[in-house]
């Protein structure tokens, strides 16, 4: 499996509008994707404007084709003005609780 983890920080006063198209892309990507195991997003609790996304897929070329949907087209036009920073990391995953 295929491991993305990416920190993004809001724009000050864009913090509500990105933690929706968030949510909202996280879901379509599960929903959408056959390669997209798994798309969480979280925000930290002291600092509503920060959030970290925790995506899987089935393989690295998943992922790629992740960033070459519509959809993820969209959402970054969408976003990127919300966005004052963002950083991306990949991991290959060694186990998933709950794998057999």
């Amino acid at each position: 499996m295929h491991v993305v983890v990416v920190f993004l920080e809001a724009e000050p006063g864009r913090q509500q509008e990105l933690r929706e198209a968030l949510r909202l892309h996280a879901t379509m990507s599960v929903e959408r994707e056959e390669g997209c195991r798994r798309y969480d997003v979280s925000v930290d609790p002291l600092e509503g404007g920060v959030f970290l996304l925790y995506q899987i897929y089935e393989d690295e070329a998943a992922y790629r084709t992740h960033r070459e949907l519509p959809h993820y087209a969209d959402f970054r036009l969408l976003t990127d003005p919300w966005t004052r920073s963002r950083r991306v990391l990949t991991y290959e995953s060694v186990t998933l609780a709950g794998d057999a």
